[in-house]
């Protein structure tokens, strides 16, 4: 009676090519890129004025943006408003049929309400746009029909061009849906642009997760005042090397009577004057005179490709303002709070 071989993952078909199902979604691809083309174009025509007066209302709004919408457009409007909360525009999103039952009580005269929908007849904004004529808050649609009653009663009508679904049966909302979500992204970094906005602007909303990593600074990270391996331009080596010692960072900055660093004493300093009378020695005869360093302002993980850029890389920097050390920075610091 024979014994069964095991089977091994060699036994096991990789799977077959199926070039019509990529051809399949090559071809969604290539119409919802066409969506684009034609959003381009269109706002570069007949839709920048168009642009340029929603942005300039939602500049000038004293208060939020309130995204509304329903269905697919809705979903849209989510990410809109999250996408322009977080570049520094605030906004919310205010689904449109619980505005109908109490929720437009969020919406103020001071805000901008921003309507998505491809047709521009969603029943559920009806409550909405009303309220939006009743009270005087200025109204931004993202549409595909100007003569819709939510074009119409805008203030300003972004009208996107009509093009196909790559829905074969036409039905899906998918390049309608792309082009909402363009025009939105658009609008959210122009306005940020306008604004001004910068990566330590965006740290603020984004203090979490690699990307609140990335935007750390080295301040945020740095070693700061008694932590500081640090001795006077005089000192002996011998205490140095107790300084050197007590604040494990394998080097120590030296400062002149005014507190400016003007040296550093590393591990290879030591190992280049070592004798007998190392220990006798001032501090002055050791050191590297004019050490880098880095600003405390500066992105840490700038900091650290700066690091690694040296002639020779080093894993210990010191952070100094106005000449003074500030802060001490070790590359394990920087790896610790995840910004690479």
């Amino acid at each position: 009676m024979g014994t069964a071989q095991p089977q091994t993952n060699s036994a096991v078909a990789a799977p077959q090519r199926d070039d019509r199902l990529r051809e399949r979604v090559l071809r969604t691809l290539a119409i919802e890129a066409k969506g684009l083309a034609a959003l381009c174009a269109a706002i570069e025509v007949e839709l920048g004025d168009a642009v340029e007066a929603a942005i300039g209302l939602i500049e000038g709004a004293r208060g939020r943006v309130i995204v509304t919408g329903m269905g697919k457009s809705g979903h849209i409007g989510r990410k809109l408003a999250a996408t322009l909360a977080s570049t520094g525009t605030p906004a919310l999103f205010l689904h449109a049929a619980e505005a109908s039952h109490g929720d437009l009580g969020m919406v103020t005269p001071d805000d901008v309400l921003l309507a998505i929908s491809w047709s521009g007849e969603t029943a559920e904004l009806g409550d909405i746009v009303h309220y939006a004529r009743r009270f005087a808050v200025p109204l931004v649609a993202i549409t595909s029909s100007a003569e819709s009653t939510l074009g119409r009663a805008a203030n300003v009508a972004l009208v996107l061009p009509r093009v196909e679904e790559a829905c074969p049966n036409g039905l899906a909302p998918t390049t309608s849906t792309l082009m909402q979500l363009a025009i939105g992204d658009a609008l959210a970094v122009a306005l940020l642009e306008r604004r001004g906005f910068s990566a330590s602007d965006f740290r603020v909303f984004h203090p979490g997760g690699k990307l609140g990593a990335r935007l750390l600074k080295v301040v945020d990270i740095m070693h700061q005042e008694a932590e500081m391996p640090l001795v006077r331009l005089g000192t002996p080596m011998s205490e140095v090397l107790i300084e050197i010692t007590g604040k494990r960072f394998g080097c120590c900055g030296v400062v002149d009577g005014s507190g400016r660093l003007t040296g550093i004493v590393t591990d290879g300093d030591l190992r280049r004057h070592m004798s007998g009378e190392l220990l006798v020695t001032p501090v002055e005869k050791v050191m590297t005179s004019s050490p880098f360093v880095v600003d405390p302002l500066e992105l840490a993980s700038a900091a650290l490709g700066l690091m690694n850029r040296r002639p020779i890389p080093i894993t210990v920097v010191f952070a100094v303002a106005d000449g003074k050390p500030v802060g001490i920075l070790h590359i394990h610091d920087i790896l610790r709070a995840g910004v690479v």
